[in-house]
Order: structure tokens, then C-alpha cells, then sequence
């Protein structure tokens, strides 16, 4: 097992939350994606969401461990998952912001180029699988919400036949600061801000189906 913490994960995501701060545009954004999640939701009974960046690496598998834990946390049925338009693997500095909130990583299926992590958290039995790949992989259940999270995605994805709706939510690459000074500080800014969003959009989801 692969963890290493400072804080829970409860208290990661609530903080992120009450440190957000949103433009009127972004806020909007945010809204009426979970309008959309929540009139899914009341359709189907449950809704999987595809968060999408082109090597599925970083902010895509930021965002689909924060729904998972998200899902947990206001008791929703909302399956999430991850791809990219390219596969390369779960990054070694996505996976220890991501420890810093005290998710584990238990090494599942060892690869030199891609290995495969069971992603857990204290509160919850459940675990899910971490690693690249591309949005359509056979893992990914179908259909679903489509939000891409990096320029890239929105620009070069094709047409993605299973997302019943598709959203851009683009999210700052914490990948420029690799191997600098402020490599730490970067990727967290970016798992907190990925964290107080989703937490806004799974609380609007929750106000919605009361």
C-alpha cells in the first residue's frame, strides 16, 4: 500500500470547498453541469460521468478520484471514470497530490510503462481502478456525461458516440512545474481546485434530487 497523509480526505475536500472561489462564468459553468447530471439522475437513477484529457495522466484522473470519493460523501449513485485521447499512465506527482489527501494506492497490476492502482479511502470499502487509457476503454461504462479538462481534449477529441451530453471544464496543467520548485505547490492548487468543484457540483446534484 502507497500512502502518505497530512490531513483526511473528508477534511481535503471540505476545505477545498470553502476555499473555491469561482467566477460568474465558472459558477454558471458548474451549474448547469449538474443541472444535467441531476435531470440524468432522475431519468435513469444513476449517471456515469467520463472526465476526459488527452494523455490521461493528471486533471482527468484528479477528477474522476474526487467524484469517486464525491459520490461517497453525498450518497449519490454516480459512477465516475476516466480516459484520454492518448494513453500514457497514471503520473508519479498526480498520485502523490492525491496521497496527500489520504487516498491509498495499492499496486494491482505492475507495468513499467502503466501500471494499475486500486484507489481507496478510510471512509469506504470500495475501491477503483487507476491507470491510462483511452475514454473508450472497455472499463468505462457507457453511456455517459462527458467533461473534458484540458484544452487538448476540447480541441482535438472526436466525436465521442457514447456521451449522451458533453461539458468543457478545463482545469490549469499543474504539468510545466514537473521537476521545478514549485512542482509541490502547483499540483496541489490544482487537486484543491478540482476538489472544491466537484464538490460543488455534486452538492448542486444533492439540493437537486431533495
Amino acid at each position: 500500500m502507497i500512502k502518505t497523509s497530512a490531513i483526511s480526505t473528508r477534511k481535503f475536500f471540505t476545505n477545498a470547498h470553502n476555499k473555491i472561489t469561482l467566477s460568474e462564468g465558472r459558477k454558471n459553468l458548474l451549474l448547469e453541469i449538474s443541472e444535467t447530471i441531476s435531470k440524468e439522475y432522475k431519468s435513469e437513477g444513476l449517471v456515469n460521468l467520463n472526465f476526459i484529457c488527452t494523455h490521461n495522466s493528471r486533471r482527468s484522473q484528479i477528477a474522476q478520484v474526487w467524484a469517486f470519493f464525491a459520490a461517497h460523501y453525498f450518497d449519490l449513485n454516480i459512477y465516475s471514470f476516466s480516459g484520454g485521447t492518448e494513453v500514457t499512465s497514471f503520473y508519479r506527482n498526480t498520485i502523490k497530490t492525491l496521497q496527500k489527501a489520504s487516498f491509498s494506492f495499492n499496486l494491482e497490476d505492475f507495468s513499467h510503462q502503466n501500471p494499475k492502482y486500486l484507489i481507496s479511502f478510510d471512509e469506504s470499502s470500495k475501491t477503483i481502478l487507476g491507470f491510462s487509457k483511452r475514454y473508450d476503454h472497455v472499463d468505462n461504462k457507457k453511456p455517459f456525461i462527458a467533461i473534458t479538462t484540458c484544452n487538448n481534449a476540447d480541441t482535438k477529441c472526436p466525436f465521442i458516440a457514447e456521451a449522451i451530453y458533453r461539458f468543457h471544464l478545463p482545469f490549469v496543467d499543474p504539468k510545466p512545474s514537473d521537476g521545478t520548485p514549485l512542482q509541490k505547490e502547483t499540483y496541489l492548487n490544482t487537486n484543491q481546485q478540482i476538489a472544491g468543484e466537484i464538490y460543488f457540483i455534486f452538492a448542486e446534484v444533492k439540493k437537486a434530487l431533495l
